[in-house]
């Protein structure tokens, strides 16, 4: 699938449901409204959606929620989409979680497959972590960490900067990751849904933190890429990798090779962007793949060149209105 800039499209990040065991200040309100079952596709709906996606191009999908693994019978999902690692077609299949139900999941996940994951952690504070979380448990997590390093995932920890709360210990975090072989890689706060907050509170620039972080750790340019936004640098003392995404300070747009898979079905071209394919329709409607392709084909020929990413200084709110756990992370 090539994009109409020339991009080839190699890369599906699908939301499998929009719930969650956290309430994360910078993702959701506190008081969240989900979707009814009959709106979110089915696991079989998203088995054949990515299996589409797979004989068109895709190599790479990573699995999201909100929190993925919170979905009942993931697993089977899993199980199914597993079949085109061991046949070849897919190259990779991941997931991003928030670490909570790694100690059931962890051995499974490595047995059918998943060789990498990605937990976000934006803090190791016990008070600080609930206060950002709402309602999780450190330990739950660090549980979890501990069954996927016993099972041999390869983990890399992603952390949301936010001004104020967490950008003062970035270099405590770079150090225990470190320790524990972890990568680490920092996102910028994104302007995206209605959250209980200014965001202007919120965002600081990656260049400031990189510059904060330098006076402490030796880091590297080196031009690994993960096929995802993020780029890295290594931290000499550890050996372990740093990335940093920034869609507002430096957008990361011009090598963009993925689309992103709501829960319902919605297929975002842009995760900055407002247009958007149903693809619910044509899967419900046939029992045949042809209009479900046609509509991808169509949909990867109306990709954007760019984001639209801008925190609004009137009033701190987003441009993009729907959250990130219904996008997908």
């Amino acid at each position: 699938m090539i994009d109409p800039f020339g991009r080839a499209v190699t890369y599906l990040r699908v939301s499998v449901t929009d719930r969650c065991d956290f309430r994360c200040v910078y993702c959701m309100a506190e008081d969240m409204t989900f979707l009814p079952k009959r709106d979110v596709l089915s696991l079989e709906e998203l088995d054949r959606v990515c299996s589409a996606f797979i004989r068109k191009g895709v190599q790479k999908i990573r699995i999201t929620g909100g929190e993925p693994l919170v979905r009942r019978n993931i697993m089977h999902l899993f199980k199914d989409l597993s079949r085109h690692l061991d046949s070849g077609m897919l190259k990779e299949l991941t997931l991003t979680t928030n670490g909570s139900q790694l100690p059931k999941y962890a051995n499974e996940l490595k047995n059918l497959g998943i060789n990498r994951i990605n937990v976000s952690l934006d803090t190791l504070d016990p008070t600080k972590f609930e206060k950002i979380t709402r309602w999780g448990n450190i330990e739950k997590v660090l549980a979890g960490l501990d069954a996927a390093e016993a099972a041999g995932l390869k983990i890399k920890i992603n952390t949301v900067v936010l001004k104020g709360f967490n950008d003062d210990s970035l270099s405590k975090m770079l150090a225990w990751c470190g320790q524990r072989n972890f990568d680490l890689t920092l996102i910028e706060t994104m302007p995206m849904g209605d959250i209980d907050q200014d965001r202007n509170d919120q965002y600081v620039p990656l260049s400031k933190i990189r510059r904060k972080l330098e006076k402490d750790w030796s880091l590297t340019d080196i031009p690994y890429n993960s096929g995802g936004p993020a780029r890295y640098v290594k931290v000499e003392e550890t050996g372990c990798k740093l990335g940093f995404i920034t869609p507002l300070t430096h957008n990361f747009c011009e090598s963009c090779n993925r689309v992103r898979l709501t829960c319902t079905g919605i297929l975002y071209m842009c995760l900055g962007q407002d247009d958007a394919t149903d693809l619910k329709k044509p899967l419900r409607s046939s029992e045949a793949d042809i209009l479900l392709e046609n509509q991808i084909d169509e949909a990867i020929g109306r990709k954007p060149k760019g984001h639209d990413f801008v925190i609004d200084r009137n009033n701190g709110g987003p441009v993009i209105k729907r959250h990130m756990s219904v996008t997908g992370g």
